[in-house]
Parts: structure tokens; sequence; C-alpha cells
């Protein structure tokens, strides 16, 4: 009778694949993230802004303000004002890129090892119906889309906030921002992936100390890359090929190219090597959940 009629009402249940399972369950935790999120907006706010508005303020306000400005070699007059200017300048991609650094760091890191080490709540993830991998992807997911806000908070700080003209170029590589935004919020949330896969609630000191810390002013927040070329030893521009090793330089001077016309790294260099760093992070964030889960 079955047969007959077709498959029993009952049955639908059982006609789901693993697929939808898993896609179900990846848009579930998906959004439980994004509604904490929302329900955390008061913190996530604050804590997104702080850095990058201080730094603006201080280097491209403060400074010139006091006569102290930053990139004036010393000058004065309009050859100053233009140095302070191109410094400014500078700085606005590098504040962009360091603000979806901290976030990936802030948003991926420092949750999993809390959820690894004191709430345990990735024993509850785990049980959701998505393979492993899945659940580490999401977290990356989830990472880049707090990325993405933190940088549309930051960009109007970055922009404006300075005594000194910025030069945005926004009219001429708008392609640029648009491809550059989601692979640097994905790199870093894959990052983060890494660094929270490596490090437990008793190293985070040491994450911050000699991890985070060289990153940080090796990334090209407050200069180009093709600045360091004077930085030579017999002739051989060490720091600017030392710093190649550095992914933040890529996402910096990308935001470089996308915002402004100052020099920066070629984009054929800049995207393949972020495309490959993100992979790298990816492979290595996924099997570092996976041995962490399973043993």
């Amino acid at each position: 009778m079955a047969t007959a009629l077709g498959p029993h009402p009952l049955d639908t249940h059982h006609t789901r694949s693993a697929a939808t399972a898993s896609r179900t369950a990846f848009v579930a935790l998906l959004l439980r993230d994004l509604t904490v999120l929302r329900k955390s907006l008061k913190e996530f706010i604050p804590r997104t802004i702080l850095q990058p508005f201080l730094l603006v303020f201080v280097f491209t306000y403060v400074f010139p303000t006091i006569g102290q400005g930053i990139g004036g070699g010393g000058g004065r007059g309009a050859a100053a004002a233009r140095g302070e200017s191109a410094f400014a300048t500078i700085l606005v991609a590098g504040v962009v890129g360091l603000c979806i650094l901290f976030q990936g760091i802030q948003a991926v890191a420092l949750p999993m090892v809390q959820e690894f080490g004191y709430t345990k709540e990735i024993e509850d993830r785990v049980l959701a119906p998505l393979p492993v991998s899945l659940v580490a992807l999401e977290k990356v997911a989830a990472g880049a889309i707090q990325g993405l806000l933190a940088a549309i908070i930051v960009f109007p700080i970055a922009s404006f906030v300075h005594a000194k003209q910025v030069h945005i170029a926004l009219q001429y590589h708008w392609p640029i921002l648009l491809t550059m935004i989601p692979l640097a919020c994905i790199a870093c949330s894959s990052l983060g992936l890494t660094f929270g896969t490596f490090f437990d609630p008793r190293t985070v000191p040491l994450l911050f100390g000699i991890v985070v810390l060289p990153i940080t002013f090796l990334g090209g927040t407050y200069y180009s890359w093709t600045a360091l070329a004077p930085v030579k030893v017999f002739g051989w521009s060490w720091l600017q090929t030392v710093v190649l090793l550095n992914p933040l330089i890529y996402v910096t001077e990308g935001f470089r190219a996308a915002l402004t016309k100052a020099p920066h790294m070629h984009l054929y260099v800049i995207y393949p090597v972020l495309i490959g760093f993100t992979a790298l992070f990816l492979w290595q964030g996924i099997s570092g959940f996976k041995k962490r889960v399973l043993s």
C-alpha cells in the first residue's frame, strides 16, 4: 500500500541528506554567534574603535597640532605639511588592516581558548550534526563578519580624525576594496583559528607578547613596504625581505592600494600571497581544531 500511494508522510524526516543537515546546523551556529554579537554591541563597538581612534588621534591630530608631526622629516612650512599628510594617508590603510587583524584574534582566537579551557562550550558545538571541520569554518565565518563590521566602523574614524589632509582615492579603487575587505577578513579570522587551537589559557600572554606585538609593528601599519628599501645591510634590504613573512603586511598594503595613491606593493603579489596565507591558516587551524576536539 505504501508503494502504491507513495511514501508515508512520517518518512519525510528520514529523507534529509547529510549535506542538508550540515548546512542547516552551520547556519544555526552562525546565527547563534551573530545573535550573541548583537546582544554584546555595547562591548564590541568600544573594543573595536578605541585602539584605532587613539592611533589616529595621537599620530595625525595631536602630534601635528603641537608641532611634532610625524612624516614632516624635521622640515617646516609646506614641506612638513606634505610629509605629515602623506603619513596620515599611509596610516589610514594601516589602521583599517590592524583593526581587522585584532578583530580576527579577539573574535576567534580568544573565545576559542576559553571554550577549550574553562567553559568547555566547544563540546556543545561539536555535537551539532555536521563535520568537525565545518564547526571550525563556522568560527572563521563568524569572525570574518565581525572583522567586516569592524572595518566599516573604523574607516570613518581613520579617514576624518586628523589635523592634516588625508588623500583617499576610493573613486578609482572600488574593485580592489571590494575584494580586499572579504579576503583580509577571512585571512585574519583564519589566523585567529590557528592561534586559538595552538594556545591555551596559560599561554595567552605569550600570544600577545611574542606573536601579536611583532606582527603589529612589522606589519606596515605606520609605513609602506616600499619605504623599507633604505634599511640595508651590505646593500641588501633585509627588513623589506623579512617582513614578507608577516601576513599583516599584505593586508595593509592591499588597503593602501585600495584606499590611497601612496606607493605600495604590487597587487599581483598581494592577492596570491594573501590567498596562500589564508589557505595555510585554514589548513593549520582546522587540523589543530580536530586534534584538540578528538583528543
